[in-house]
């Protein structure tokens, strides 16, 4: 066994007696399974075609250790200062009691850690958590570590009208933490989430956080994932949907941080007339990479898909978009579009998009594109020929083309955060954020 796995492993044993459900027999094997897919499969790597662009031999050569936290709690008392909400705050893993607020939900709306959900809603928590053969390797070893995360249950017909907010904070600057949150809306059901995830500045902290959905029929879900935690962080995550007939689901991921985050996206029709919208903004600089791998199975007939991935490239980053579309035999009447766009600002930035269409039924309609190019010249003369000096007139183009995947955002107050934290990114931000 290589050290690095082992490290893992003696992690495991001296977590597992305190992780939240360690008395759940159950549970307490399913983590011991997952532990030992991760032990004999290992870190994912270039060899595997899911990850042919991605390779994790950084993460796995790097040592983790708790201690050293820093206060986060002047950054979460900005954040619920800018919006209203019902909040969530999970510091290293474990719920912090004193920064959330969860405030006054409508009856039959239950929103808790895990960590104090279990005592009465272990049955519902069993059928939604998952087990050890799901996703990658790197997704059981989220399943054996995981420390806490929200549950999020909407009864038939409950809508939540403010956003529910789980903040994801990294207090220590080498410490390793896994969340895993779950969300199970009856029928009829609405909610808006929200996961942020921050860090501290400089920390090269581990980050895994495993998200599962369960949307019954007529149930409609928008989720927000918004990563900016420290450009020497890394981040994995998943997040899995399964639909129920007439169900909207909207996921926008907007990756912003990190030297390394991969986000595996998919949703499943497990009925007719679903409808999901998958739109991701990603910005990496320097020699940062971002890996985005999405999967729509349509396997009922008459649902339709929408997914829309723009990246930003500068310096000598990498971008990664994957997109895969399978339509089932019998899924007639689909109608999926998919597109990636990748925006280079520098001659070492690159960019490697791959969308895919999978089609075992007839009577579809579906398309797929992928462009990868640097600033129009045109755009760029029409600009200058109004007055504006080259510098300008290049950061007004490439805040244009982040925002057209910002505007798919509803939410007003989501979709000004959003914008913020883009411009204060981006090339000629604080011109743009004063102009805004």
């Amino acid at each position: 066994m290589s050290a690095d796995l082992q490290a893992w492993a003696d992690t495991f044993g001296r977590r597992a007696g305190g992780l939240p459900g360690a008395g759940v027999p159950w549970l307490a094997e399913a983590r011991r399974q997952a532990l030992d897919r991760f032990m004999s499969e290992g870190w994912p790597t270039p060899r595997i075609e899911a990850w042919r662009h991605t390779s994790l031999a950084p993460l796995a050569a790097a040592a983790f250790e708790d201690g050293g936290a820093q206060s986060v709690a002047e950054r979460i008392a900005a954040l619920k200062a800018a919006e209203t909400g019902h909040w969530l705050v999970f510091v290293d893993g474990a719920f912090d009691a004193d920064l959330s607020d969860a405030g006054a939900l409508p009856g039959g709306a239950t929103v808790l850690p895990l960590s104090q959900a279990w005592s009465e809603h272990a049955e519902a928590i069993r059928c939604a958590y998952g087990d050890a053969a799901d996703g990658h390797s790197t997704s059981a070893l989220n399943l054996a570590l995981a420390s806490d995360g929200a549950w999020i249950h909407l009864a038939r017909g409950v809508a939540v009208e403010q956003p529910i907010h789980l903040v994801c904070a990294a207090a220590s600057p080498r410490a390793a933490h896994f969340l895993r949150h779950l969300i199970q809306a009856e029928a009829g059901s609405q909610a808006t989430v929200v996961e942020h995830y921050v860090g501290v500045p400089d920390a090269a902290n581990f980050r895994h956080a495993a998200t599962r959905l369960r949307l019954d029929q007529d149930a409609r879900i928008t989720h927000l994932k918004l990563q900016q935690e420290s450009g020497q962080a890394w981040h994995l995550g998943d997040i899995d949907a399964t639909q129920g007939r007439g169900s909207m689901f909207t996921s926008h991921s907007v990756s912003l941080g990190a030297r390394l985050a991969r986000h595996d996206i998919a949703t499943h029709f497990a009925d007719e007339r679903c409808e999901t919208l998958l739109n991701g903004l990603y910005y990496v600089d320097q020699r940062r990479h971002v890996d985005h791998h999405t999967l729509i199975g349509h396997e009922k007939p008459h649902c339709v898909s929408h997914e829309s991935y723009r990246g930003i490239m500068a310096d000598a980053a990498h971008g990664v978009f994957t997109g895969r579309i399978l339509v089932a035999p019998g899924a007639d009447g689909t109608d999926a579009i998919q597109r990636n766009d990748s925006l280079l600002l520098s001659r070492l930035a690159k960019s490697d998009a791959r969308p895919e269409l999978e089609i075992y039924a007839d009577d579809v309609k579906c398309a797929h594109g992928a462009t990868v190019g640097r600033l129009d010249a045109d755009s760029l003369f029409y600009l200058r020929s109004r007055g504006l000096d080259e510098v300008h007139a290049r950061d007004i183009l490439i805040y244009a083309f982040a925002a057209a995947s910002v505007a798919k955002i509803e939410s007003e107050p989501l979709r000004r955060r959003v914008e913020q934290a883009v411009r204060a990114l981006l090339p000629g931000g604080a011109a743009l954020e004063e102009a805004a």
